[in-house]
């Protein structure tokens, strides 16, 4: 389990994490590098073929260990890392399932959102600081930062109106908002949509129908082009309510059903009875 653009472990997932461990499953909720609890420079560099590369070490270190089953591994991933689960899986065959939580299926779709949400000058100008930081650290710089979340109208990764109160509902005592900007230039390519029909294992999708982040019709495509693998859940609420009752509440619930049925994980009440 990772989190999506700027977050780490502490910002809303930990009651994902736990309801899991308490369905009797073995969690590994980690950091990507650069961010929250693991190492990495620059601090707060945000890169999709690193986060993916995460994954992977992520998942072979959970399959060197003795007491678990190497060909039972779920990868789940929400918002950015909703796309990045896809990619890992369509990769690695023995993945047994995924689950993909209110994500960012095609990029170049997402950034036609923030082209709608905020003009196609914010557009420009978060373009233009990626630009400028991929420069300036050709030429010795230090990173230029953007902000994760911002108000309407300001040049940041996310400006809709749900994006900055949203992710502050989320945000752990360590979060840290800003990005470096030249993760804005990776985005057009970062396409999960393009590589999810190669999965060979279940995956749930889930779609916040609100959801001004991560477009709700390119998850919708998505779920259409995974060849008959995919389940599709949709919740009438935004992008960041997801993490917060009621609708986290239904949304566990539901993961914990795929999870059983692919898994075989069994619920506490379950493993007493069986005891």
């Amino acid at each position: 389990m990772a989190h999506g653009i700027g977050g780490t472990r502490e910002d809303g997932l930990l009651p994902f994490a736990e309801a899991f461990a308490e369905s009797g499953l073995d969690v590994l909720l980690f950091d990507y590098r650069c961010f929250g609890g693991s190492s990495g420079e620059p601090r707060q560099y945000g890169w999709p073929p690193h986060h993916r590369e995460d994954y992977r070490a992520v998942v072979g270190f959970a399959r060197s260990l003795g007491d678990v089953d190497p060909d039972r591994i779920a990868l789940w991933g929400t918002s950015w890392s909703g796309g990045h689960v896809v990619f890992v899986a369509a990769d690695d065959k023995r993945i047994a399932a995924v689950i993909s939580q209110t994500p960012d299926m095609d990029g170049a779709r997402t950034l036609m959102e923030i082209a709608r949400y905020g003009g196609a000058d914010t557009l420009a100008k978060l373009s233009v600081e990626g630009v400028r930081d991929a420069v300036g650290v050709l030429r010795g710089h230090e990173p230029r930062m953007v902000p994760i979340v911002g108000p309407p109208g300001s040049v940041a990764a996310l400006s809709s109106e749900e994006a900055e109160p949203g992710y502050r509902s989320i945000a752990g005592p360590g979060w840290r908002n800003e990005l470096t900007a030249r993760a804005a230039l990776y985005e057009g390519r970062n396409r999960a949509i393009s590589r999810i029909g190669e999965l060979s294992c279940p995956i749930l999708i889930q779609i916040a129908r609100d959801d001004s982040i991560a477009p709700p019709a390119a998850a919708r495509t998505a779920a259409w082009r995974a060849k008959g693998r995919s389940e599709v859940r949709e919740y009438p609420c935004n992008h960041f309510a997801i993490y917060l009752p009621p609708w986290r509440d239904r949304a566990i619930a539901d993961q914990l059903h795929f999870l059983r049925r692919h898994l075989g994980a069994k619920s506490t009440a379950e493993r007493s009875a069986a005891a």
